[in-house]
């Protein structure tokens, strides 16, 4: 039996009290390491944090902590290949895959790296001109954003654990609020070997960054009136967090990124041989195997019109069955596993509900693995399914199935508008979603659609002919833009580039003379 990974906390490495919750290759079955957080004193962990860790990054300027967050980004390059090791074996990840999760965290690092020193040598931020409050100028009203005194809890997904973790902690620290960091059990080494790593660099000041791996009992207890959680995962879990006396009795602050069934739109009157149709298929194909499908942003659900259900469903088939499934150690493998039993268990699971309103299109299972057993490992191959009949089930618009699966559902186009109004209203039913892209030529049209989407979307990526080959791609989360969505996607913002830093602030109407505003 390995021995646990040990939690910071408390600006000291601590071992939970009991055996530990065993970490798998995926692909493999064997056991990697092991997790445990039982026994550990959260309450004095987070106390010193508030305390001790907030104080010490509070005490610097925006530009002396974007320099810390430079610092780490250096330090996690330097370490970048056994971060790579970790990744394969504990999430099952081909390289490219790997790559969006680490080289994406220390990406978004050095972005914040970066805005945070245009904030230059200041400890709090203005929000807005100065106000009149009377007819006499000499008193006015200054809005002002200064950092929450409190600790920011990150409670992350299994699927992203070194980009889940910095996209959160970087706007946090840059705002001189200390993080805890809670990853997701299943994939939580890479996350834990990470903040080691810039612990035993010396980096940040004592109580700044915390990890704890394993349960998250007790975690929401020791949160106190100015603390704030930042969750990634179930609407399930995230409606407990919700009730939890934490944030109903003393008011901690809530950011909620849950489930989202992310559309692609084909836009009506473009040709089944066209660009953009081409955009589409290959966009479809990277968001149902990138990750294995395991990511909050993929495609889940395909519009197109009526009359080209056919040929790209024929399309997106031919595209599919040369999509290689198995041990992402052999080169020749372009999708690795899912990251647990359990997953795959979901996956089947979502896969029968949907299969009883849908046509198999492509069947993951004609896949043959390479170099992977199919009954010891977790991969699945991607699977497509279909519908000429979007209207008809409810069940298409309400199941997310997390891993590479999509479906195929024709609208209706013999409209007036060649049927997008049908269109816009189907990706609706999503309920609300952190993304919906839409491919076609016609500007105009593109534009309109998507200020149509916008309120129901954190983000509407727009692919035309001209941006086919520089666009960042449906699924990739950039930290210039917001993450999050409205509805069903938990009705959360992170990212944004220094809009982010707002969730980790407090705004006060300062009301004084202008000349006491000056000074500020």
């Amino acid at each position: 039996m390995t021995e646990p990974l040990a939690n910071y906390l408390g600006g000291r490495w601590q071992q939970g009290s009991g055996a530990g919750v065993p970490l798998l290759d995926p692909v493999l079955g064997n056991e990697l390491v092991r997790v445990d957080a039982s026994g550990l004193d959260l309450a004095a962990g987070f106390a010193f944090a508030r305390e001790q860790g907030g104080a010490a990054l509070r005490a610097m300027t925006y530009r002396q902590r974007a320099a810390l967050l430079a610092a780490i980004a250096e330090c996690l390059q330097g370490h970048r290949d056994s971060y790579y090791e970790i990744a394969l074996a504990n999430s099952g990840t081909v390289k490219r895959d790997s790559a969006t999760d680490i080289d994406g965290a220390i990406y978004t690092l050095g972005v914040y790296a970066r805005l945070g020193d245009t904030l230059g040598d200041r400890r709090h931020l203005p929000d807005g001109e100065a106000q009149r409050l009377a007819k006499d100028p000499s008193f006015q009203s200054q809005h002002v954003l200064v950092p929450n005194r409190g600790v920011v809890l990150c409670i992350n997904a299994f699927n992203f654990p070194s980009w889940g973790l910095w996209e959160k902690a970087a706007p946090a620290l840059l705002s001189g609020v200390p993080v805890i960091a809670k990853p997701a059990t299943a994939t939580a080494w890479l996350a834990q070997r990470m903040v080691q790593d810039v612990v035993e660099a010396g980096i940040l000041p004592a109580g700044a960054l915390s990890v704890v791996c394993g349960s998250a009992d007790g975690m929401l207890d020791a949160l106190q009136p100015f603390d704030a959680v930042s969750f990634t995962g179930s609407a399930h879990t995230a409606a407990l967090i919700r009730s939890h006396p934490a944030v109903t009795q003393r008011s901690v602050r809530v950011n909620i990124e849950a489930d989202s069934i992310n559309a692609a739109l084909l836009m009506p009157g473009e040709a089944a041989d066209g660009e953009a149709a081409r955009l589409l298929v290959s966009e479809v194909v990277r968001e149902m195997t990138a990750k294995s499908g395991q990511k909050c942003t993929a495609i889940r659900r395909v519009f197109v019109p009526g009359s080209l259900y056919a040929p790209i469903a024929e399309a997106l088939r031919a595209r599919l069955a040369a999509v290689t499934v198995g041990n992402p150690r052999n080169d020749t493998v372009r999708m690795g596993a899912l990251v647990s039993r359990a997953q795959v268990d979901s996956v089947r699971d979502g896969l029968a509900q949907l299969s009883t309103v849908t046509e198999t299109l492509h069947d993951g299972d004609s896949h043959a693995l390479i170099d992977a057993d199919r009954k010891r490992s977790c991969c699945v191959g991607p699977t497509l399914l279909g519908t000429r009949d979007a209207d008809a089930s409810a069940l298409l618009h309400d199941t997310e199935v997390f891993g590479p699966v999509a479906t195929l559902m024709a609208y209706r186009d013999d409209g007036a508008d060649g049927g997008l109004s049908n269109a816009l209203a189907l990706v609706r039913r999503g309920q609300g979603s952190l993304v919906a892209s839409l491919y076609g030529e016609d500007a105009g049209r593109l534009a309109d659609a998507a200020v149509e989407l916008a309120d129901s979307h954190g983000r509407v990526h727009v692919v035309s002919p001209d941006v086919g080959d520089t666009h960042t791609g449906h699924g990739n989360v950039m930290p210039q833009s917001l993450h999050g969505g409205p509805g069903r996607a938990g009705g959360g913002e992170e990212l944004g580039g220094l809009r982010a830093l707002q969730f980790h602030h407090r705004r006060c109407a300062v009301q004084a003379s202008g000349t006491v505003l000056a000074r500020l």
